[in-house]
């Protein structure tokens, strides 16, 4: 069966969400060698993954992870977590945007990794702001209820993943798992903002996401490349609900601020972006600021906090300012230390 089933990927068919369940659950017992991972994962990249592959896909990963997928949803939860590999050369605005609406008051479970094919992952950047990131499952899911924000570490969450490492390297570049990352939310987060680096993924993320029941997520990817909320650009959104997916165009002046060109919001490696987004934290002003607004405005009205872009947006910089996304960061680090 699942010999049957890499055939029919490697030539070029879709499979069904069981077959993808079977495959990834193979995978991740340990029981493919590395040419047969890397073979899947090249050919389902050449092909282009399909919506019932990343809906098996991530039901297997979802069973697998160190944290049971159902054990935090008596709250509400958001992530922010994007795909990576859109090449734009931003700084880390979706971790900025995370301590900015756990700032706002709501409990963030934040899901990432290292960069796999960009600079600076958000593991990358919060280490850099002297976060501990490598910390048991239950220690991140205790500072989520206590603090309000956890980082989830995709590697410690996702221990049967070290069965793909080797076959992801030598892929390289983007694969089904930078697709996902922002599926697999170990702590069951209801409400999301995720950013993919192409415009063809924000219709297709956005029915995975509705097929695996999430209450109100947004899928978004700048018209300028980028994948955030743009600032310098219309950002093509797809709005998702249980089973309903709803495609339209989102613009600057619609959250309440003013365009920026996309260089303003250049970031580097990662002790250059945990730079940045300390000096935003502590009040700078102006075209960075906005960006990291803009996107925890999404999350805002995901999870209910905010009725629409414009509020959210008045939320997040209400937290800026007041000093709480700070205290969050501050928060966060002496947890992770503790």
């Amino acid at each position: 069966m699942i010999a049957e089933s890499l055939r029919k990927v490697e030539a070029g068919s879709n499979l069904s969400a069981q077959e993808a369940e079977e495959v990834m659950g193979e995978l991740l017992e340990g029981r493919l060698a590395q040419e047969q991972i890397v073979g899947l994962l090249v050919s389902l990249r050449a092909k282009g993954e399909a919506v019932e592959e990343l809906v098996g896909f991530a039901r297997a990963m979802r069973r697998r992870a160190s944290l049971g997928s159902n054990e935090a949803k008596i709250w509400p939860l958001v992530d922010t977590c994007g795909t990576g590999g859109d090449g734009g050369g931003t700084f880390n605005v979706s971790t900025a945007a995370a301590l900015v609406v756990a700032g706002a008051g709501v409990r963030v479970a934040k899901h990432g990794n290292r960069s796999f094919s960009s600079r600076c992952g958000s593991a990358d950047v919060l280490e850099a702001l002297g976060v501990r990131i490598n910390i048991a499952p239950q220690r991140a899911l205790a500072a989520i209820d206590q603090i309000g924000i956890g980082f989830l570490f995709a590697p410690s969450m996702h221990t049967a993943m070290r069965h793909a490492a080797a076959a992801r390297r030598e892929a390289g570049g983007r694969t089904v798992f930078n697709l996902l990352g922002p599926l697999t939310n170990p702590a069951g987060a209801t409400a999301q903002v995720i950013g993919v680096p192409a415009a063809a993924l924000v219709e297709k993320l956005g029915h995975a996401l509705a097929e695996l029941e999430t209450q109100h997520a947004f899928v978004v990817h700048g018209v300028d490349g980028i994948d955030e909320i743009s600032l310098s650009d219309e950002t093509e959104v797809a709005e998702v609900r249980p089973h309903s997916v709803q495609r339209y165009r989102v613009k600057p002046t619609d959250f309440g601020v003013v365009p920026a060109r996309r260089e303003t919001l250049a970031g580097g490696d990662a002790a250059t972006n945990a730079k940045i987004i300390r000096s935003i934290l502590d009040g700078e002003r102006g075209p960075r600021r906005d960006f990291v607004c803009i996107n925890a405005a999404a999350a805002l009205v995901a999870v209910g906090r905010a009725a629409h872009f414009r509020k959210g947006t008045l939320l997040a910089a209400k937290a800026i300012d007041a000093g709480l996304a700070r205290a969050k960061l501050e928060a966060l680090i002496e947890f992770s230390h503790s």
